[in-house]
């Protein structure tokens, strides 16, 4: 055989599940159809500025995050802990008081600091703040029906949450699991989400660093089994460059990819829309995200769901004297137009943006895994035969979600190869939720 394990995809997911195999063993090759690894998270180098494939945060408090990245070899730089809402007369700040104090008073002013409506989120978000276990494996609805009965509502549902909470989940509509919605809430109590200051390439870069056979530009074609299923024979892939025989097989795509080849039901996906703008004026001074808390009758006012001045939170992002601005949006049957996302970025920032020159736009369709109610936290990865499947797909539609699910794939995958003891399989229960 060619090889121990072929790991088919170099997202995040594949990645981390190749590096744990390679670390305790294992002959790893990775094959990947994209000219670099990393999925879905990817960095462009346009013009000296540095361009993430779509509005992209890493939580260093993520439990996967803690236990496999070397965070500090990022240099994450942070955005600030809190939102700037746009009102019709003001640009409002609400922060975080314990990791920024200094913005209490503008917090204060906000006009969202209201006793009756704060109390009802509190009491929406505590199950956030118990064991993550009770919150995956306990009861679930969707979050817009959790609010409703927890009784939060007003503006701080309609104007802060909401709209926050779109650009997160890539949906408004409200019917996510809330049970993941707490879990991410839970993370941003506990973590302040930043971006490396080279870009969010040096995630998958940091990940792939010691794999020693990573094939880039070769498009996977098939996966088949050779052997009985019991642990016994193999498998073939078959690529454009020829074939690769191993003892197992691990489809580490996107999921219409992988239902293409390995049969697994692709989850419905959702999409969104980012365009970058150069300036040689920041519209803002702080790194906040900003969400539009206007309604027009009930609707948004326009396709933007946030944005930041990325430059703010990591000067790396842009050459000395520019600024780089990301603006996001969901994406519906077809991308909104330039005009309109440019339109409603200006009403945010309530800044001229006439000056403003669009260097990148990422429309990315798969965004997201839908994350339906009840909280599905974990799919089946061991697929028979020597062939696994692994994703975010089949665990959490995160970060955190991708990185179990490689660490979970790893220990079925070395349970089939026979290495390792009954003590060090087992990395999924060091970094789940």
């Amino acid at each position: 055989m060619d090889c121990d394990v072929v790991v088919v995809g170099a997202g995040i997911a594949g990645l981390e599940c190749a590096r744990s195999l390679h670390e305790h063993g294992a002959a790893v090759r990775v094959v990947e159809s994209g000219d670099a690894v990393g999925g879905r998270v990817r960095s462009d180098a346009v013009d000296g500025f540095t361009v993430d494939r779509g509005f992209q945060l890493l939580n260093p408090a993520y439990p996967a995050v803690r236990a496999r990245v070397d965070v500090g070899a990022l240099d994450l730089r942070p955005l600030l802990p809190g939102v700037a809402v746009r009102r019709d007369d003001r640009l409002a700040l609400l922060s975080d008081p314990r990791r920024a104090p200094r913005l209490l008073g503008q917090t204060l002013r906000s006009g969202y600091v209201r006793p009756l409506e704060l109390a009802a989120l509190a009491r929406w978000a505590a199950p956030a703040l118990g064991r993550a276990s009770r919150l995956v494996d306990g009861a679930d609805e969707t979050l817009a029906s959790s609010l409703d009965r927890a009784g939060v509502d007003g503006r701080i549902r309609h104007e802060v949450l909401a709209p926050f909470l779109a650009g997160v989940l890539a949906e408004d509509d409200g019917t996510t699991s809330a049970a993941f919605v707490r879990l991410l809430v839970r993370m941003f109590l506990l973590g302040t989400p930043g971006v490396p200051a080279g870009g969010m390439c040096e995630l998958p870069a940091q990940l792939a660093r010691d794999l020693p056979d990573v094939v880039l530009g070769t498009r996977v074609l098939s996966v088949e089994r050779t052997g009985s299923g019991t642990g016994r024979g193999g498998v073939r892939v078959r690529t454009v460059g020829g074939e690769i025989t191993a003892r197992a097989a691990v489809v580490a795509t996107d999921p219409a990819t992988a239902e293409a080849l390995v049969g697994v039901r692709a989850p419905a996906t959702k999409g969104l829309v980012t365009h970058w703008y150069v300036t040689d004026e920041a519209p803002r001074t702080d790194a906040a995200i900003v969400v539009d808390g206007r309604r027009r009758g009930g609707s948004r006012p326009g396709p933007v769901v946030n944005a930041a001045v990325m430059s703010n939170a990591a000067p790396t992002y842009a050459p000395p004297g520019q600024h780089l601005v990301q603006v996001t949006c969901l994406l519906g049957a077809e991308p909104p137009a330039e005009s309109e996302v440019r339109r409603q970025a200006g009403e945010m920032f309530g800044a001229s943006t006439s000056r403003w020159h669009e260097i990148a736009r990422h429309v990315v369709p798969g965004a997201l895994p839908v994350q339906p109610s009840p909280l599905v936290a974990r799919q089946e990865v061991d697929l028979g035969g020597g062939v696994y499947v692994c994703g975010d797909h089949r665990d959490t539609a995160s970060l955190q979600g991708a990185l179990v699910s490689g660490a979970r794939t790893a220990d079925a995958v070395r349970r089939r190869l026979g290495g390792g003891s009954a003590e060090d399989l087992g990395l999924e229960s060091r970094v789940r939720w």
